[in-house]
């Protein structure tokens, strides 16, 4: 059995980070499936429609295993803590050992997940591994898939609240607006708002 392992969310200053696994043995069946990195998906409601499919077709097909990571844990290891490279080290190797023994493991990312070797002999750590691996390609899209999700239902959140949510939590124009207008009207930030990205410490300065 071969798997394939990726995340989405890392780069948002809203909301958690997912990372999943996808164990297969029929590479030739995800890609029939449709299944490809996810970003060649692109966005918008009919993307997020296609990746929700094949998702809930991987289920019944692969074994699937992920893990949510908040942004309360992904401050904890940025500001004073081991960082979120290791944090997703420790979180891949977290879902690793929840599945039989692998034949091969494909990790996205080279630098990040190389290390993870010395405990898993077989597993390579390749850039844009999801571009050229299956298994790797239906880990992105599961992980993209909850990550959607969940962006949605907090944007839902942020509509009963009074407040029109754009920009899928990254760093730019509309989630900065969204942040600044939520502390003026409440004297907080928003919940599930990473304080500890280098974009929010900006932002601090600048307000």
């Amino acid at each position: 059995m071969n798997a394939g392992l990726d995340e989405a969310g890392r780069g948002p200053v809203i909301g958690p980070m997912f990372l999943a696994l996808c164990v297969s043995d029929r590479p030739e069946e995800l890609t029939e499936m449709g299944v490809a990195d996810s970003k060649s998906f692109g966005s918008g409601e009919a993307a997020r429609r296609a990746r929700r499919r094949i998702c809930h077709e991987l289920f019944s097909r692969c074994e699937l295993r992920w893990i949510q990571i908040p942004a309360a844990v992904i401050d904890a290891h940025v500001e004073g803590g081991p960082g979120l490279n290791e944090l997703e080290r420790r979180a891949a190797e977290c879902l690793l050992r929840q599945v039989r023994p692998l034949r091969r493991i494909v990790a996205d990312g080279k630098t990040l997940f190389t290390s993870l070797a010395g405990k898993f002999p077989q597993l390579i750590a390749v850039n844009a591994a999801d571009r050229d691996f299956p298994e790797v390609a239906a880990a992105s899209i599961v992980a993209k898939t909850f990550r959607d999700d969940w962006m949605q239902a907090y944007e839902r959140f942020a509509r009963s609240r009074g407040f029109e949510l754009r920009g899928g939590g990254y760093p730019n124009g509309p989630t900065m607006a969204y942040i600044q207008e939520w502390e003026r009207r409440f004297g907080v930030p928003p919940p599930h708002l990473r304080r500890s990205w280098k974009f929010r410490k900006r932002q601090m300065e600048l307000f």
